[in-house]
């Protein structure tokens, strides 16, 4: 049973203003989609990059919504009179995303969850889930919805919380300094993980110490009473935890982490090895390719630990986790086709390790190459396209082929690395997908790999379908 809203509670939650409408009155919920919302819930209107929800408050009063949430300076042309009369709430704010997170923090606080907040420039997806996995061995778990990782999308995810949650699993994503800050005063975090720190978002933060301080917010939203949970062999984390003052808890291959991995094999169907913890070692058989995913997993062992899950609850929950589509999944086909989707998101160290884990899987078959731009790199993007071309060439992959705005780059980088001109083709979706059914044969592998916008799923599905007809 999830909780109830009172407009009471709404002005609490905001510190806004009634402009009309009954302390009393109760909602089922909060909901920020004008399409798709019940008349029980009240409507939080969002200001877009796109869309002004505040056009569409009118709609969702005329489909039986009774209560919205408005920001000051829109408040102005709405008919608050006649909404006095019919009993519709309206509470006016100064900025309605802000709003939905104190809303989404209003709710954190009257549940029973605690909460685990994990960050990173790599993994933090697969690390969500696979930290969801474990905790839920022991306890009811609640964990982010699909990449709902930023301002809008973590209060959407706090709002599905209700009394028998005992944790939150949540992802914080960045693009800008200050939004991991907000996030974490959001969803005030107990346990904080960090898994690594590369060149993510670099539009946004200018360089990689830019990138490790926003993401070193997490740790200082954390204080004395925080656990931190560290990825030791990436140094940039490490320069973070001599700054924290929360427990720190290291994981990695290092021998001097308290939860390591030990004796580390992997073929084309998964990875093994032997997960040490402080008291004790147990045997770990994952299902997913990559050698990378082991720190993932030793990040979601810490939390465990911390947590109270004791080592059988960590290896089945390691052991039976499955990625999110796009996420490093391996899709073979009827006619021995094998598809590596890592199709989620891109940039140039996820790139590196996807093409690492190519040449790794495929063995002594061809490996193909399908890459899409990498976006929010700024003025770096031409720079790190070409290096992911240099990749692509040092690996000695049969083909590649790039689509996008930073195509010639990718194919420089390649070229550089005496990748032959006839192994690259630039083009778009439709003349990819023509020439490598023409090439492909039974054995090979193809990586499919580029950041969100590009859509590069649109071509693993076209690969599936032909592969299985």
């Amino acid at each position: 049973m999830s909780f109830a809203w009172t407009t009471e509670n709404l002005l609490d939650a905001t510190k806004g203003d009634l402009l009309c409408g009954d302390r009393g009155l109760a909602f089922s919920g909060v909901s920020i989609d004008s399409r798709n919302i019940s008349d029980g819930n009240v409507f939080v209107a969002i200001k877009g990059n796109i869309y002004d929800a505040h056009d569409f408050i009118s709609d969702v009063i005329c489909r039986g919504v009774r209560g919205v949430i408005a920001e000051k300076d829109k408040t102005g042309t709405l008919p608050l009179e006649k909404w006095e009369k019919e009993g519709t709430v309206c509470l006016s704010v100064k900025d309605s995303i802000r709003a939905l997170g104190d809303l989404a923090s209003f709710q954190l606080k009257r549940s029973n969850a605690s909460v685990i907040a994990i960050t990173g420039s790599n993994g933090k997806t697969t690390t969500r889930g696979l930290t969801a996995s474990v905790v839920r061995q022991k306890y009811n778990t609640l964990e982010t919805m699909g990449n709902f990782n930023n301002e809008i999308g973590l209060p959407l995810t706090l709002f599905n919380l209700d009394p028998k949650h005992n944790w939150a699993v949540l992802e914080l994503g960045m693009n800008h300094p200050g939004e991991i800050s907000r996030l974490a005063e959001v969803c005030m975090p107990e346990i904080g993980v960090i898994t690594n720190i590369g060149r993510a978002h670099l539009e946004g933060v200018g360089n990689i110490e830019g990138v490790m301080n926003a993401k070193g917010e997490l740790l200082t939203s954390l204080g004395v009473n925080g656990k931190a949970v560290l990825n030791i062999d990436d140094p940039m984390v490490m320069r973070l935890a001599e700054k924290t003052s929360a427990e720190v808890t290291l994981f990695g291959i290092s021998k001097e982490a308290a939860i390591r991995a030990e004796s580390v094999e992997s073929n084309d169907t998964g990875i093994s090895f032997t997960l040490v913890l402080p008291d004790e070692t147990i045997d770990i058989e994952m299902n997913i390719t990559g050698d990378f995913m082991v720190s993932n997993a030793l990040a979601a062992a810490a939390v465990g630990r911390l947590a109270g899950v004791g080592a059988r609850g960590i290896k089945k929950g390691i052991e039976c986790f499955r990625p999110v589509q796009g996420r490093m999944n391996i899709i073979e086909t009827r006619n021995n086709i094998h598809i590596l989707d890592d199709t989620y998101n891109a940039n140039p160290d996820s790139m590196q390790a996807a093409i690492h884990t190519l040449s790794s899987v495929k063995g002594e078959e061809r490996g193909f190459v399908v890459i899409g731009d990498m976006y929010e790199l700024g003025n770096r993007s031409e720079e790190l396209h070409e290096v992911v071309g240099e990749l692509v060439g040092r690996s000695g992959m049969t083909k590649l082929y790039i689509f996008g705005e930073y195509a010639d780059s990718v194919a420089k980088g390649a070229k550089t690395e005496n990748m032959k001109t006839e192994k690259i083709l630039k083009g778009t979706r439709e003349e990819i997908f023509s020439d490598i059914i023409e090439n492909l044969d039974a054995g090979d592998w193809v990586l499919v790999k580029g950041s969100r916008a590009m859509s590069m799923e649109k071509i693993v599905n076209r690969l599936v379908k032909w592969g299985n007809g």
